[in-house]
């Protein structure tokens, strides 16, 4: 499959259509490397001020600030630390980080050593989901590469500063794109997320204190060091600087990649830069951030794509992928899929987990199957309701979230189907 490159331009993804920008070669010859000699200039502790000035949040999932991330890590160190790059972009609907390593490697190596400098970490470990055959192959090639010219490994920079990115691949599981379930898969173990204990440095990998930052927000420091604080913060919105990619698909006309800017109205970005719906038909609902993220109805998307503005609607930007779905759609089939993918990639190890997305999954089913009644609604709310905060990650709120908000929007959907015994919507997508 072919990756298109996104319609819009940014500083993530200017030169992403050139083929060469994906080699050494091509990358130096567009100034790449520049803010990584000048980051190594710097004291760690600057480096640290200036991404906290910055404001730059996670583009992974819950929009953590990065300086506060950076900030776990312990100053004073009896033996190695290390940086994961978190490339195991497994949610729904997001595809944005597969872009990233495939056209723009280089940019990914060069964040990765501005973070590793700034937090003192040794080695970094770049965990890949197992699905990204090409993606893992265009990192190897980019990072020989780095090696050969010394920015990677014993080479040119080794006086100042001696960094090497180690790459692991995944096997596929979603649950291993949460951070302490990567880290155990790192460690080989089986992919299950860690209690989170009030250790000194935060997060472990092998015993040792650990920064695990994701592909996109790597990829933003060369243009932050580069150009500095208000440059970035030029873009986006007071709360929420920079750009970032939104993956469009779903029923739009024109599905892909954006790079805008953070606070960016959802339907703008539907309407106009995908073009709107095809057929002449009207939207009905949109996941904002991926599958694990709330969906909105058709009268919400003059919404902001920013985590303050969608927390107020009881959303959240997620990872950026926008799923778009028209009035055809049968929202208790989209229960069904969400229902059966959670269901599906829990690793089982909390009950209210495990069992709880089990039965949102047999509830669900039950109602599409037109044998569902309205105490089997109640109930699936009330599942639902007691599946947040109660499991060691945050899988089962994701999984109770998603079928809150079908609720909350869509419970005409839910009670068609008791009331007709049947699915309502013959030109919905087949199960």
């Amino acid at each position: 499959m072919t990756l298109s490159i996104p319609n819009t331009t940014g500083y993530l993804t200017e030169h992403c259509g050139d083929d060469a920008f994906a080699t050494l070669k091509g990358y130096t010859a567009r100034g790449g490397y520049s803010a990584a000699r000048k980051a190594l200039r710097s004291k760690p502790a600057e480096l640290l001020e200036l991404v906290e000035r910055s404001g730059l949040q996670s583009r992974g999932g819950m929009g953590l600030p990065t300086g506060a991330k950076w900030r776990c890590m312990p100053s004073e160190r009896d033996g190695p630390s290390y940086l994961v790059c978190n490339a195991g972009e497994s949610e729904p609907g997001s595809f944005k980080d597969r872009l990233l390593l495939e056209r723009a490697p280089h940019k990914l190596i060069e964040g990765i050593l501005i973070a590793a400098k700034a937090t003192g970490a040794e080695k970094t470990f770049l965990y890949i989901r197992g699905e990204y055959f090409r993606a893992a192959r265009a990192m190897e090639r980019a990072i020989e590469e780095a090696r050969s010219a010394g920015y990677l490994g014993k080479g040119r920079l080794r006086r100042r500063f001696a960094h090497d990115i180690v790459i692991t691949r995944g096997a596929g599981a979603y649950i291993c794109s949460e951070e302490t379930a990567l880290l155990e898969s790192l460690e080989g173990k089986r992919g299950e997320p860690r209690n989170r204990l009030p250790l000194p440095g935060g997060l472990h990998a092998f015993g040792r204190p650990t920064t695990v930052n994701d592909v996109e927000t790597l990829c933003h420091l060369p243009h932050i060091v580069e150009h500095g604080v208000d440059w970035f913060r030029s873009f986006g919105t007071e709360q929420s600087p920079g750009t970032t990619l939104f993956g469009v698909s779903g029923h739009v006309v024109q599905p892909g990649l954006y790079e805008l800017p953070l606070g960016t109205p959802l339907d703008e970005i539907v309407f106009e830069y995908a073009r709107g719906i095809p057929h002449g038909r009207r939207v009905k609902g949109v996941i904002p951030g991926g599958l694990s993220m709330a969906i909105l109805p058709a009268g919400q998307l003059n919404v902001p794509m920013a985590n303050e503005s969608l927390r107020e609607r009881k959303a959240m930007l997620g990872a950026g992928g926008l799923i778009v779905m028209d009035e055809t759609t049968c929202m208790v089939r989209v229960a069904c899929i969400i229902s059966g993918f959670f269901r599906h990639e829990s690793c089982g190890r909390c009950t209210q987990c495990r069992e709880g997305a089990g039965w949102l999954h047999k509830l669900v089913q039950r109602l599409e199957r037109g044998t569902g009644t309205r105490k089997d609604i109640a109930i699936l709310e009330d599942v639902a309701r007691k599946m947040e905060g109660q499991a060691i990650c945050g899988f089962a709120d994701s999984a109770a979230w998603s079928i809150q908000g079908l609720l909350r929007h869509f419970r005409d959907d839910f009670d068609a189907h008791v009331r007709q015994r049947q699915c309502p919507f013959a030109g919905s997508f087949e199960l």
